[in-house]
């Protein structure tokens, strides 16, 4: 039996396969480490569903979280098509979508919590941004970035959608101009056109963005934290129906013959990053 003590260690502090988390003087850091670029999968939804239980004690010793990779080559690429793919394969088709249906409906409970968090949350990108990547940094009040990302939807390649939350929450942040033209054409776009359309706070120099999302969680500590709770509470809605709604459709159209034939045209691709545009 463990004493009180001993679980809020356990839930401040973690080291997984495909993250990792720590609370230091106020501040909680999340850590995306999965090679190749931190691909959502079964084992990385484990240690998020983690990660978001652990959030229950961390946010009563904690003002902010900080999102980021540990990885060169990005922040996420999105969801683990290939396991996706292998999966719905060896299933008979109903059983392909329920399998689907569930894990949306879980990694969105994992997003939700995040984006409600009472916390100040900030995302700290580089790199590649695309997919579910680009829909965690969605969850979070703060993206900082470095010269490098580049923001995507690549799931119109696929005869998708994005399936985690991405167009409600850009929807959001930004406008439906941009959602259709990311969901339309299937165009990365960079950090430059991003901090122009109000998507990314801040600007850095290449590799200071973890930097900079400290100096911002240093500057947040100075505010009374009920007031930034409520605050963000007000001007930050989860739009849940269409959260759910998006899942609908994806599900739908999972099971498309053009879908099948795109999972299995990435999967099957030499290219040692097929997710790049």
């Amino acid at each position: 039996m463990k004493s009180a003590a001993e679980e809020i260690v356990l839930n401040t502090s973690f080291k997984g396969q495909a993250l990792s988390w720590e609370l230091t003087n106020g501040v909680v850091e999340l850590a995306l480490h999965r090679l190749p670029c931190n691909e959502l999968g079964s084992l990385s939804l484990t240690e998020l569903e983690q990660f978001a239980s652990a959030l229950d004690v961390m946010e009563t010793n904690a003002h902010a979280l900080i999102v980021y990779s540990e990885l060169k080559s990005g922040f996420c690429a999105g969801a683990d098509l290939r396991e996706l793919y292998e999966r719905s394969q060896a299933m008979a088709p109903a059983d392909a979508v329920r399998g689907v249906r569930d894990f949306l409906e879980r990694i969105h409970a994992v997003l939700n919590r995040i984006d409600s968090s009472p916390l100040t949350t900030i995302a700290a990108v580089q790199g590649v941004t695309f997919g579910g990547g680009f829909e965690i940094a969605l969850t979070c009040d703060l993206i900082i970035a470095d010269k490098t990302p580049r923001f995507c939807f690549p799931e119109l390649r696929l005869g998708l959608i994005p399936g985690f939350g991405g167009i409600p929450r850009l929807k959001r942040d930004v406008g439906n101009s941009v959602v259709r033209d990311l969901l339309f054409t299937g165009r990365s776009f960079n950090v430059t056109k991003a901090q122009q359309i109000g998507l990314v706070s801040q600007v850095v120099a290449e590799g200071e963005a973890l930097r900079a999302a400290r100096a911002t969680a240093a500057q947040i500590a100075k505010f009374d934290r009920q007031t930034s709770a409520a605050a963000k509470k007000f001007i930050k809605p989860i739009p849940h129906e269409e959260l759910q709604r998006e899942i609908e459709i994806f599900c739908d159209l999972f099971t498309r013959p053009a879908v099948q034939a795109g999972l299995k045209k990435f999967v099957e691709s030499k290219d040692a990053q097929p997710y790049l545009p």
